[in-house]
């Protein structure tokens, strides 16, 4: 069945406004991209930058009249009331933290998608039983402070709020430091309580963003209909050795950490080789110590990101990590940390089904795909019918100063979003 389209919502949804919010967010932040057609953004999670932003949307929601709210990690609300007295809500949103050298895009999209589409309905005069409510989550990205989504997490009770507090950015910064000085600064905002951990349990979750990979534009489509978020493991690797003088040392007696972290690496990509490349695996972050020209290295660290949309490849090859690590080993040793564990998330019909029908009733082109990245949304499908909408992206390119997507792209994104967040809201 094909939902009817609300012609004064889609038209109450503003491309130019909605454009001109992303333009003024990706002030905050700014960096200079390869070339002058392109900005980037580096917006660290809790930093005076991420501080700006969230005060300008919160300028713009109590000027629509959209109550503020704020919760123990941080994650920020703009609510939305419906005409029945304590219904669950519907919640949209997404993140305003960056990467170091990020898009303007990635993640703000979606929380100035849902605020455009809350105004669009206000705008046009269409109520909802159910209150819909904005969220901006904290630290999605895990750029500044690792890992990415403790805000969806903490919400969820995916994991306990002080989960993180000893974990520390590059700076030695402890968390649970930077998110008091934050909740410091924000102490004239309204507290929450702390998701379904201290409040209700939402009645659906839906969530805009850029696609981050080249089907959609190379499709020629205008919407992803997204069905699910492949899994994703993460892990921290450290060989330890010898430091030695590299010109007197002979290589038969030395025990050098960058050479076994040389081994394993191979043998990792051994294990992880795909020929249907759908399978994802990364070694992206390296330190080396002493880090001297003239020194055998005595420690390598290095990052592991393993992603797969089946749990049973995600679950064998993850486990088996360690064990080729320490095969491949010939004098060092090494200790092998999981840091982060997401298996397979997938999409509930009621919000997939209503983002397909919103693209048919508005005559766009649209493609049931998975997502490769992880998102908040991940967390969010225990808890309540879930869904994302993608809009195509210039190349695939995200986390990066390149990405783009045009002021149309976009705003028919968010007028899906506002059509699936009226049905929602009145289901």
């Amino acid at each position: 069945m094909v939902q009817a389209v609300a012609p004064n919502l889609v038209a109450a949804v503003n491309e130019a406004r909605q454009w001109d919010r992303l333009m003024e967010m990706a002030k905050l932040g700014a960096i200079p991209g390869d070339s002058p057609d392109d900005q980037g953004v580096n917006r660290p999670c809790l930093s005076p930058e991420d501080r700006q932003a969230r005060r300008l949307i919160i300028g713009w929601a109590e000027a629509i009249g959209l109550k503020v709210s704020v919760d123990a990690l941080g994650n920020l609300f703009f609510r939305h009331e419906g005409t029945e007295a304590g219904a669950a809500p519907v919640v949209s949103g997404s993140h305003m933290d960056s990467q170091p050298k990020g898009g303007r895009f990635d993640g703000i999209y979606g929380v100035i998608a849902a605020f455009e589409a809350v105004q669009a309905l206000r705008e046009a005069g269409v109520s909802t039983k159910r209150p819909i409510e904005v969220v901006a989550w904290t630290n999605e990205e895990g750029g500044r402070f690792a890992p990415g989504c403790m805000g969806s997490m903490a919400y969820a009770g995916y994991a306990p709020p002080n989960t993180w507090d000893e974990i520390r950015d590059n700076a030695g910064i402890r968390w649970a430091d930077a998110l008091a000085e934050h909740q410091a600064a924000e102490a004239d905002i309204a507290r929450r309580p702390l998701g379904v951990v201290e409040g209700p349990t939402p009645f659906a979750y839906v969530e805009a963003h850029i696609e981050q990979g080249p089907v959609l534009e190379q499709k020629g489509l205008d919407v992803g209909v997204v069905t699910g978020i492949q899994g994703s493991r993460w892990f921290s690797v450290e060989i330890r050795g010898r430091s030695d003088h590299a010109g007197t040392t002979p290589l038969s007696v030395r025990r050098d950490a960058m050479q076994d972290a040389i081994r394993a690496i191979t043998a990792l990509n051994t294990l992880m080789r795909d020929p249907t490349d759908v399978l994802r695996f990364t070694v992206a972050r390296m330190e080396v110590f002493p880090n001297a020209s003239n020194s055998v290295a005595d420690l390598v660290r290095f990052s592991i990101d393993f992603r797969h949309p089946d749990n049973a490849v995600l679950q064998a090859r993850g486990n088996a990590i360690e064990g080729v690590i320490q095969a491949a080993l010939t004098t060092c040793t090494a200790q092998v940390f999981e840091r982060f564990h997401a298996t397979p998330a997938v999409f509930d019909p009621l919000v997939t089904d209503a983002v397909q029908r919103a693209a048919e009733a508005q005559g766009l082109g649209w493609l049931r795909m998975p997502s490769g990245a992880f998102h908040d949304a991940q967390f969010m499908v225990p808890l309540c019918p879930t869904g994302m909408i993608f809009v195509p992206c210039r190349g695939g390119v995200s986390h990066n100063p390149a990405e783009f997507s045009t002021a149309p792209q976009l705003a028919a994104g968010t007028r899906v979003l506002a059509q699936v967040l009226a049905e929602l809201a009145n289901g």
